[in-house]
């Protein structure tokens, strides 16, 4: 496996999910993914990662915006992809969105608490507007906490997505009974939004997960015991194995929802 490429274009990956893939080609519809939620430590930029491993391995062209500014999070593990942007800025805003066709997939880290100001951005701003038209493919990624004031927010951001893609993301990562809700309650949230479709990440080893926190590089790096440089490291045999396989499962999600064939999908004849 090669180092996790630019944005220019993806990298493959031994994790175990592998495709066959298609060249790129100027009549694919750029696709934004947004990634967040209302509520924080519910695990958004874990999962933007594996998205960023999963679409390197397709060899598609990616980008990401981290929106933990100044810091950033998303940042620190995807150094080469990932610009650190104030989402509730203009000027920043303009450098994702002015942008869009730098890349066939744009990837947007939503800091705790602006999902739905950012939504609401996005309306004002005509590009929500432009998806329905076809000139773009957007999906959100909501990621659910444990609380109903999580589920709440699937009512408060359901209005914005009647044309785009919305998936409601069980992050399990670290808690394996984290989602004990009413299966009715659950169900009578989940039909607020038509069409919406359910991805489950289920739990990581907690000592492989920490792992790869201190290593601070791509999950699929680590799997390939490569450190931020590159260069061959000294990760465990045995922590790299679970990381491999909690991120098949996670990839075999994204397979089932056809993630490759949404970003991929081809542009309305004029």
């Amino acid at each position: 496996m090669t180092k996790t490429s630019t944005a220019s274009g993806g990298a493959k990956s031994s994790a175990g999910i592998r495709a066959k893939t298609t060249a790129h080609s100027t009549t694919i519809t750029p696709t934004v993914i947004l990634v967040g939620a209302d509520k924080g430590g519910v695990g958004k930029t874990t999962i933007t990662r594996t998205l960023l491993d999963y679409l390197g391995a397709k060899d598609i062209p990616r980008r990401a915006f981290d929106t933990e500014s100044p810091k950033g999070g998303l940042h620190r593990f995807h150094p080469d992809v990932a610009e650190i942007v104030d989402v509730t800025s203009a000027a920043d805003q303009m450098k994702i969105f002015d942008t869009i066709n730098a890349a066939e997939a744009t990837v947007i880290d939503v800091r705790a608490g602006l999902l739905s100001a950012t939504l609401t951005a996005l309306s004002d701003i005509g590009f929500l507007d432009a998806t329905r038209k076809g000139d773009y493919t957007f999906a959100v990624f909501h990621i659910l906490g444990p609380s109903i004031a999580s589920l709440e927010e699937i009512a408060e951001t359901a209005a914005y997505l009647t044309d785009s893609q919305h998936f409601l993301v069980k992050n399990l990562i670290n808690n394996s009974t984290f989602f004990d809700w009413d299966p009715s309650t659950y169900n009578s949230y989940f039909k607020k939004i038509r069409g919406a479709r359910e991805i489950t990440v289920p739990r990581l080893n907690e000592l492989a997960c920490e792992q790869v926190e201190l290593a601070s590089v791509p999950f699929a790096d680590f799997i390939e015991n490569r450190n931020a440089d590159g260069k061959p490291a000294k990760f465990s045999f045995v922590l790299r194995g679970y990381v491999r396989h909690w991120l098949n499962q996670v990839w075999s999600e994204y397979n089932r929802v056809n993630l490759t064939g949404l970003v991929r999908q081809k542009q309305k004849a004029a």
